[in-house]
C-alpha cells in the first residue's frame, strides 16, 4: 500500500473533517477518570491466587510493571495524534494501516472487546455487593435464579440465566450511561467523588493490616506456584497468571483514550498516561501483598474470594472493622467498581468511536450528541454487556478478554517502533528513549508468549474462542471498507503524522520488519501453546 496521502486509498470519503469532541478536562482529571483501572485488581484478585498460590503478588507486581513501561512509548504515540480518541489502540493501528491493513481493526477491536466486558464483570460484582449488604442470603431476591441456555458444550456448568445481579446489574449500567450522557466534564467530577469516596481511602486502610501485624510472611511460604514447585506444572500456572493479571494491570493505558478531550494533549498527555501506570503500580502491589499476607493461600481460595463477591467481607476481617465497619468497606468496594465500570464505558465507546470515525467499524457508530458524547457507541456496550451479564461465569468472559487485550499490546507495542520508523519527522511532543523502544518491543514477544501458554489455564476453549472473537473484526472492517466506503479511507486519518510544514505523509522505511515482527508474535505464541498445551 503507498504510503502518501495522494494515493486513492486515502482519497477523502466525508466532506470535511470537524472537530467533534469538546476539550474540556486536564491531564490531572484524565488521571481521575483513568483510575478506575485500579479497581480492576477486584476482578480477578482471587482467580489469580487459585493459581499461583503464594507468589501471586509477584505476578500482579511483574504485570502491573509491564504496564507501566509500556505507557513510555504509548504516550509518544499519544502526543503524537491529539486529535484522536479511543486510546492507544488506535494510536498504533495508524502505524499498521500502511503495511497491513487487517492488522489496524483487529488491534482496536481487540482493544474494545477487552474494556467492554468491565461493564459486565464491575456491574455484576457491584450488584451482589448491593445484595450482600441489603438482602439477607437466605432472602428470596438472592436464591432466585431463572437458566435461559446451558453453554456446558463451551465450559462445563456455564449458563445464561436470569437473576437479581443480572438485573440491578444492568441498572447500574443504565445510570453510568446516563451520567456520561451529559460530556466529559460531568464523568471527570463524578470519577473524582468516587475515587476520593472509595478507592483512595479503600487504598489507605490498606495499611492497616500492614501496620496491625495481621500481614505475615509465614503466607508467602513456600514461594511457588499453587502446585507446590517451580517444575513444568507451576511454570504454567504462573504464566496463566500472568496471563489473566495483564487484562488488569495494563490499564494504565486507558488514560490516553482521552486525548482529544484534553485542553493540552501534546504535553499533558504523556504526564496522564505515566501517572496513572506510576499509581497501578502501587495499588496492584500493595493490595495482593495484603491481601494474600493477611489472609494466606487458605483464604484466598475461598468461593467468596474467587468470585470476587466475598472480598469486602474478607477486607472487613483483615482490619478488625464491626457490622458497621464492614458495610463502610463494602460500600467504598461498591465505589471502586463503579470508577473502574465508568472508566469502561468511557474507554470503549471512544474506542468504537474513533474506529468508525477512521473507517474501520460500522459507520453507524461514527456520532456525537451534542456534548460531544458516542452515545451509540455506548448503546452498543450497553446491550453488549447486558448479554455478558447474563453469563455465570464471569472469569470465563475475563479470560476470553484477556486473550484479546494481549494481542492488541502485542500490535500495540511493536507499532511505537514502527511509527519511529515511518514517521521520522512527525510531531513528538513527548519522545520515548530509544532504550524504552526497544524493551517494549520485546515484550510484544512476552505477551504472544504469554496468551499461548496461559490462556488455556482458564478454560481449554478460551484460546480459540478468544482468536475468534478477535478475528470476528476482520468481515466488520472488510464490509466498511469495500462496500460502504468503497475501499477508499478518509483522508484526515493520518493526516496528524504529516510533519510539520509538509503536506504529505513521509513514505514507509519499515520495509519487511512490520511482516516479520507479526510472524515472530505468531511464533511465539505458537511456541507457548506447544511447550505447555502440545502433549
Amino acid at each position: 500500500m503507498d504510503s502518501k496521502v495522494s494515493n486513492p486509498e486515502h482519497v477523502i470519503v466525508s466532506s470535511s473533517h470537524k472537530e467533534n469532541m469538546v476539550r474540556a478536562v486536564s491531564w490531572w482529571e484524565v488521571v481521575f477518570i483513568a483510575l478506575g483501572a485500579c479497581a480492576l485488581v477486584m476482578f480477578s484478585l482471587g482467580g489469580i491466587s487459585a493459581v499461583t498460590g503464594t507468589v501471586s503478588p509477584l505476578v500482579w507486581t511483574i504485570s502491573a510493571t509491564i504496564g507501566l513501561i509500556a505507557t513510555f512509548v504509548y504516550a509518544e504515540m499519544a502526543a503524537m495524534l491529539p486529535n484522536k480518541s479511543g486510546g492507544t489502540a488506535n494510536y498504533g493501528a495508524t502505524a499498521w494501516i500502511r503495511h497491513i491493513k487487517v492488522v489496524a481493526p483487529m488491534s482496536v477491536w481487540g482493544n474494545w472487546i477487552a474494556y467492554s466486558p468491565i461493564l459486565a464483570i464491575g456491574s455484576g460484582l457491584g450488584a451482589g455487593y448491593v445484595l450482600s449488604v441489603f438482602v439477607p442470603p437466605d432472602h428470596v431476591l438472592n436464591t432466585w435464579s431463572f437458566t435461559l441456555v446451558d453453554l456446558n458444550a463451551i465450559k462445563p456448568g456455564l449458563t445464561l440465566r436470569l437473576n437479581m445481579q443480572f438485573v440491578l446489574g444492568t441498572l447500574i449500567m443504565l445510570t453510568i450511561w446516563a451520567i456520561q450522557h451529559a460530556g466529559i466534564t460531568r464523568t471527570a467530577r463524578v470519577q473524582i467523588a468516587l475515587t476520593l469516596g472509595g478507592l483512595f481511602p479503600l487504598v489507605l486502610v490498606c495499611f492497616l493490616p500492614l501496620f496491625g501485624g495481621k500481614v505475615t510472611m509465614e503466607h508467602f511460604t513456600p514461594f511457588v506456584p499453587l502446585n507446590g514447585a517451580w517444575d513444568f506444572e507451576g511454570w504454567k500456572l504462573f504464566f496463566g497468571g500472568l496471563f489473566i493479571a495483564a487484562w488488569s494491570a495494563y490499564a494504565a493505558e486507558s488514560s490516553v483514550c482521552f486525548m482529544s478531550e484534553m485542553r493540552d494533549p501534546e504535553t499533558g498527555g504523556p504526564k496522564a498516561v505515566i501517572w496513572t501506570g506510576v499509581i497501578c503500580l502501587v495499588v496492584y502491589a500493595l493490595v495482593s501483598f495484603v491481601f494474600q499476607g493477611g489472609l494466606g493461600t487458605e483464604g484466598m481460595l475461598s468461593p467468596g474470594i474467587q468470585s470476587g463477591e466475598g472480598v469486602g467481607a474478607a477486607f472487613a476481617g483483615l482490619v478488625g472493622a464491626g457490622p458497621f465497619f464492614t458495610n463502610l468497606l463494602v460500600v467504598m468496594l461498591i465505589f471502586s467498581l463503579l470508577l473502574g465500570v465508568m472508566t469502561a464505558m468511557a474507554d470503549s465507546a471512544r474506542t468504537l468511536y474513533q474506529g468508525a470515525h477512521d473507517g474501520w467499524f460500522p459507520k453507524y457508530l461514527d456520532h456525537l450528541n451534542e456534548h460531544g458524547v458516542p452515545t451509540r457507541a455506548m448503546w452498543v456496550d450497553l446491550f453488549f454487556n447486558a448479554f455478558l451479564l447474563l453469563m455465570s461465569d464471569y472469569l470465563f468472559v475475563l479470560a476470553v478478554s484477556a486473550v484479546n487485550y494481549l494481542m492488541f499490546h502485542t500490535l500495540n507495542m511493536s507499532a511505537a517502533w514502527i511509527h519511529r520508523i515511518d514517521n521520522p519527522r512527525s510531531k513528538r511532543p513527548y519522545r520515548a528513549s530509544m532504550f524504552w523502544l526497544v524493551v517494549v518491543g520485546c515484550l510484544s514477544f512476552v505477551n504472544a508468549f504469554l496468551i499461548g501458554a496461559g490462556a488455556n489455564v482458564w478454560g481449554d476453549g478460551v484460546l480459540p474462542l478468544g482468536f475468534t472473537v478477535l478475528f470476528a473484526a476482520v468481515p466488520v472492517f472488510l464490509y466498511r471498507h469495500y462496500v460502504t466506503d468503497r475501499g477508499k479511507f478518509p483522508d484526515y486519518m493520518l493526516s496528524d503524522l504529516i510533519p510539520p510544514g509538509e503536506t504529505e505523509l513521509t513514505p514507509t522505511r519499515a520495509g519487511i520488519l512490520p511482516y516479520l515482527a507479526l510472524a515472530g508474535n505468531a511464533l511465539a505464541i505458537l511456541i507457548g501453546y506447544q511447550i505447555f498445551w502440545g502433549s
